[in-house]
């Protein structure tokens, strides 16, 4: 009989010892005014490290100024290296790794904040911005791929103990996956083999450029959420390539399109009332009128990407990090007990950054989060938990 991981018990990520199995998923912090770290960025971070997660993710590390889904997001270059450094430093006095993500958003990119064109596979009207995409050529790709691999070293440099490749949700390298949005006829295109071209070698890449010094995951959609979008079947195969490959040490299993289904991935309310309250007229009118048509609403229950996550963990000896809506000592449990190596939590940790720590002195606490995503909006003026009281987040 195989004996069950303890999820507080120390586990290693490729070369990095963990403390624990809980890992603090990435989510935009909306701290970063000017693309670089803020005080306010690591007391963010500080707060789950503190609370007893065994490394947190920051996000949203762009590897190229036009690969931010705005222009005041991190992106990975030598002045950003000093600050990130400071955020390290202070996350593994605390007994915590850290991570990088860092990504592309290819057609997720808004084009007007960062004044430049927003790439994708093919050339489409991006409702972010209301402009056209521009489809990426071969040079593009090839120097995105160099960009990704020097944002790895800048990664490493800073101090970071791991890197998260960002495959999912529709950012460049999951819009190439997708049926619907790659509509090439090139080596890019067409076939599943060629639309899985840039994640394999953006992977290869990464571990060409920082080996074993780096712990080095991937977040990848599962499925898009949408019709006509990258689905189980061909991501499990795209996973067992990167697998085979020995490019990456962890797979993140996610869903959902940030361009075309954002709330797949999150399930549970959809705020359309709040996002339109951040927005100015006549933005604000036409979210409070249709909305509903983009933030769809999803049933909540807990660890809601699980039966999906099975499919890929029967067909993987790679380790897998089961992400979604896990709020209970209880659920993670059952992901140990199903092979899963690590967890990774988003809002209960938002809501309660000391949620671990609280968990490994009493197993029966469950999170106070109810899954409202009232947090989403907020990260367009720092990210937090609406209802958490001043000063507890």
């Amino acid at each position: 009989m195989v004996a069950v991981a303890d999820v507080f018990a120390p586990a290693r990520l490729g070369p990095v010892e963990l403390r624990n199995r809980v890992i603090k998923a990435a989510t935009f912090e909306g701290m970063t005014p000017h693309a670089l770290v803020t005080d306010d960025l690591i007391a963010y971070h500080l707060r789950p490290a503190r609370g007893g997660v065994g490394m947190t993710t920051v996000a949203y590390c762009a590897v190229s100024p036009e690969g931010r889904t705005d222009r005041h997001q991190i992106w990975m270059r030598p002045e950003a290296v000093p600050g990130l450094r400071r955020l390290t430093d202070a996350v593994h006095a605390e007994g915590a790794a850290v991570c990088a993500q860092i990504a592309h958003a290819g057609p997720v990119a808004n084009a007007a904040s960062n004044r430049l064109p927003a790439l994708a596979p093919t050339r489409r009207p991006s409702p972010l911005s209301m402009r056209m995409t521009k489809a990426a050529s071969a040079s593009d790709l090839q120097w995105i791929t160099r960009a990704r691999a020097q944002a790895a070293v800048f990664a490493r440099e800073a101090g970071f103990d791991a890197v998260e490749l960002h495959f999912g949700h529709n950012y460049l390298v999951s819009s190439f996956l997708s049926p619907r949005l790659n509509k090439r006829a090139d080596e890019f295109g067409g076939s599943l083999a060629n639309r899985a071209r840039p994640a394999r070698d953006i992977a290869r890449a990464v571990r060409d450029a920082v080996g074993g010094q780096l712990a080095i995951t991937a977040k990848l959609n599962m499925d898009d959420g949408v019709p006509g979008g990258f689905w189980l079947d061909e991501s499990i195969q795209v996973a067992q390539w990167l697998e085979a490959d020995g490019s990456v040490d962890a797979l993140e299993l996610t869903a959902g399109s940030s361009l075309l289904n954002p709330m797949y991935l999150f399930t549970g309310d959809a705020p359309i009332r709040e996002f339109a309250a951040v927005f100015p007229q006549p933005l604000r009118a036409g979210i409070q009128l249709a909305g509903g048509r983009f933030l769809r609403s999803y049933p909540y229950q807990e660890a809601y990407l699980l039966d999906r996550a099975r499919q890929f963990r029967a067909a993987l000896t790679l380790p897998l990090i089961l992400l979604g809506g896990i709020t209970r000592k209880q659920t993670m449990d059952l992901a140990m007990a199903e092979g899963f190596t690590f967890v990774a939590l988003a809002r209960a940790l938002l809501r309660e950054p000391d949620l671990i720590r609280r968990m490994q002195a009493d197993p029966a606490v469950r999170s106070l989060c109810i899954h409202c995503n009232k947090c989403l909006p907020t990260i367009y003026r720092g990210t937090h938990c609406v209802l958490a009281a001043p000063g507890e987040t």
